[in-house]
Parts: C-alpha cells; sequence; structure tokens
C-alpha cells in the first residue's frame, strides 16, 4: 500500500483549505449535520456490519454501536460547532516595539493532524468538524473494528465536501490495517502531530512508536474522594451517575475513596450502585463495611491490580482512607490526570484538593461525567489531553490551533 500519497494530498490539502472563508465552512458543518441525518439508514446498517463481529460483552461494543439517537447527537454537535466563533486571526498579542517594529501573534492551524483512534466512529465526526472549522487538514485512523461505520462516515463527510468543490483530502480515512499506523507515525515532513485516543496501551504504543509530536488523550483512571464532611445525599447521586451513566468513557469512575469514619455509611452509599448491577471490589475494611449488605455475587476482595485499573464496565473499586491526605497519596499514585473528584462541605478539604490534584479536570461536589467538549461549551472534543504541554482538559477549537508572529516594519534593519 502506498499510504505517501494520503500524506502528500493531506499537505496539499493544508493550501487550498486555508482559503475557504468562515461562511463557507460553516454552511458546509449545516450541510453535513443534514446529510448525516438523511443517511441514518445506510450508517446504521453498515455500523451493525461491524457490531456482528464484536462479542457484546467486550467493553468497546458500547463505544462501538450507533443508534438513530446517538446519530441526532452527532448532527446536534456538527451544528454546535458550525454555531461557534472561529478562532483563527484571533489576535493574541498587539504592541510596537521602541524602533517602530508592529508585533502582532495571531492564531493559525496547526496543519495536518493525524488522529489514531479506537472502535468509536462518532469520533470520525467530532475530529473532522474541529479540524475543518479551525483550517486543519486530518488523516484518520480508526480500527479494524469500526472499519465498515468509519466507510460510511467519510463517505458522508467526502459527498458534502465534493458538493462544496472542497477536496476530499482535507479529511482522509487510512486503510484500518495495522501497516497504516505505523506509517502515520512515521510521516514526518507531512503530519504535524498525532493524537490517539483509546486504550492506554494504544496510547502508549503510539507515544514509543511515533517520530511525529504526540498529543496524549483518553485514558481515564478516574477516582471520587467522599471525604468525612461530605453530604450523603449528595454523594449517592454523584457517585451513582459518575459510574453507571455511561460506562465505557473516559470520564467514567473507577475508585470510590472514603474516609474511615464514614464507613458506616458506604451501604447507604453504594445503594444505588447495587440497583445498577456494578460489581465492587472493595479493600478489607469496606468490604467488611459491605458484606452484610452488598449483593455477595457483586461484591469482592480487592487484589493489588483493582487499584489503577480503567474498569470501562460496570466494576468498581473502593479504598479506605485515614483523611484528605491520605486520599491524595493515592490519587498522586494512581491517577491517569484525567478526572478527578471530592465530596465534602469542608472548604479547606476542598480548596486542598482543587489545588493539589494534579488532572486535567478537579471537581467539587459534581460528577466526573462533565468531562466533556461539549459539557463544557466546546461544541464537541478532539480528546481529552491528560498532558500539560500545548493543551490540557478536552481540545476543542482553540486547542487544535497554534499561532505566529506578524512584524510589519518600515524599513528597519538590526
Amino acid at each position: 500500500m502506498d499510504y505517501q500519497k494520503y500524506f502528500q494530498n493531506a499537505l496539499a490539502a493544508t493550501r487550498s483549505i486555508i482559503h475557504l472563508d468562515q461562511e463557507t465552512i460553516d454552511l458546509i458543518l449545516k450541510e453535513l449535520a443534514v446529510e448525516l441525518l438523511g443517511q441514518t439508514e445506510f450508517i446504521l446498517q453498515q455500523n451493525q456490519l461491524d457490531l456482528d463481529r464484536m462479542d457484546t460483552s467486550d467493553p468497546k461494543y458500547d463505544r462501538l454501536q450507533l443508534s438513530a439517537e446517538r446519530i441526532q447527537g452527532m448532527a446536534a454537535d456538527l451544528m454546535s460547532v458550525s454555531e461557534l466563533p472561529h478562532p483563527l486571526g484571533n489576535l493574541l498579542v498587539e504592541r510596537t516595539l521602541p524602533n517602530g517594529l508592529q508585533l502582532s501573534k495571531i492564531r493559525v492551524p496547526i496543519g495536518v493532524i493525524g488522529v489514531i483512534y479506537e472502535s468509536r466512529p462518532n469520533v470520525t465526526l467530532d475530529v473532522f468538524a474541529l479540524c475543518f472549522k479551525t483550517g486543519n487538514v486530518v488523516l484518520l485512523k480508526g480500527s479494524s473494528d469500526a472499519e465498515y461505520s468509519n466507510l460510511a462516515l467519510i463517505k458522508v463527510i467526502h459527498q458534502v465536501l465534493q458538493a462544496y468543490g472542497v477536496s476530499t483530502s482535507a479529511a482522509a480515512l487510512l486503510p484500518a490495517e495495522r501497516e497504516a499506523t505505523a506509517a502515520l507515525l512515521q510521516a514526518t515532513g507531512f503530519v504535524d502531530v498525532i493524537i490517539p485516543r483509546g486504550s492506554q496501551q494504544l496510547i502508549s504504543y503510539v507515544r514509543e512508536h511515533s517520530k511525529i509530536p504526540v498529543i496524549e488523550t483518553g485514558a481515564g483512571i478516574v477516582h471520587t474522594y467522599f471525604d468525612k464532611s461530605a453530604d450523603l445525599v449528595k454523594g449517592k447521586a454523584i457517585i451513582c451517575n459518575a459510574k453507571t451513566r455511561r460506562v465505557s468513557v473516559c470520564n467514567s469512575l473507577d475508585c470510590v475513596l472514603i474516609q474511615e469514619d464514614r464507613l458506616s455509611d458506604l451501604p447507604e452509599l453504594f445503594n444505588p450502585l447495587k440497583a445498577q448491577g456494578v460489581t465492587v471490589y472493595a479493600d478489607e475494611q469496606s468490604y467488611a463495611a459491605l458484606n452484610a449488605y452488598y449483593p455477595a455475587e457483586l461484591l469482592f476482595k480487592a487484589e493489588p491490580e483493582h487499584f489503577g485499573t480503567e474498569f470501562l464496565s460496570l466494576k468498581l473499586a473502593v479504598k479506605t482512607v485515614k483523611d484528605i491526605h491520605h486520599a491524595l497519596d493515592h490519587i498522586a499514585q494512581f491517577s491517569s490526570k484525567h478526572s478527578e473528584a471530592i465530596i465534602s462541605e469542608d472548604q479547606r478539604s476542598v480548596d486542598l484538593f482543587l489545588r493539589a490534584v494534579d488532572a486535567a479536570a478537579v471537581y467539587a461536589n459534581a460528577s466526573t461525567a462533565f468531562t466533556d467538549g461539549g459539557q463544557f461549551g466546546l461544541g464537541a472534543e478532539i480528546g481529552i489531553s491528560t498532558q500539560k504541554l500545548h493543551a490540557r482538559g478536552p481540545m476543542g477549537l482553540e486547542e487544535l490551533t497554534s499561532y505566529k508572529w506578524l512584524i510589519r516594519g518600515d524599513g528597519q534593519v538590526r
């Protein structure tokens, strides 16, 4: 397979889409939303071909599965992105030097963005919309699990681009084969940044093998600390929502840390989880507190590997801690720096937690399920960055731009 043509065409496309005016970009995104809804039946048929190849017990099954409702949500996200302000050309800095040189710093596209992702066909639309709105070209590398779904979605994208006379190389889907991933990671001189979305295994592989800068996203080992002063009613709702709203996403709760003085409240705190059939892996103290109240078939003694695990299913670890400092130590050891939360009515504890926890999103008395580009008002997201350089947290339009300096003079020399 000659992957070089994909890379050459992508680089060439950066020079053409930069000339698209903002009105045309927004019209294309709105037309894509309409076309997506119009081709719902076709997309679902292709998605079913992928679903038929996957075990329904696989944690990735939920991520892979599309429905008419989810397609409506994808179309709504496209409309939201079309209505957001355009970041390109925004003036970040402006000054005049003593020698008369006029300096300005403005937002510009990054260039060619490679996105490698697993079993989530909605990423195809989200990534295209955000990259297209910011003048970036995108090279998409989906997994073989979602091959038919991604092919269907890129077909719809290309139909709309062609209708507006825009190069389809603005969004290219690489073949599903693994060799395409290796080629993309080596495409120096063509691709400016790689963004992996998926398991920790995928992210680690990309980081270790890429010759191109990588922005790490996705893997979430998420904790919620139930403090000594925590409100039980709030805690029940927050923990249940964070764990069960959608178990296959990266902001789903993996471990509850409970202050030892509140162990007697643990059965009541976990009542909603029991109703949802959540399997609990409990340390010695929390196991003793739950043993007579939680279903035996759903309660197990925790092993060391249960702490620091991203479950992506109806499973949850629980750890007893002496105080907030013990909780902070545990989070520092096991967190993936994605999303962490405290439930507490003590403002000093809240302030300490918010200040001390090193993560992209840190919550007080709210569910970690809110770590999402749409919920943060970004319209959609290309991923949730768990690193610190360039971008952190949900990556929307601004995070897909770089900047350049413009210098205007009148004959000055140095």
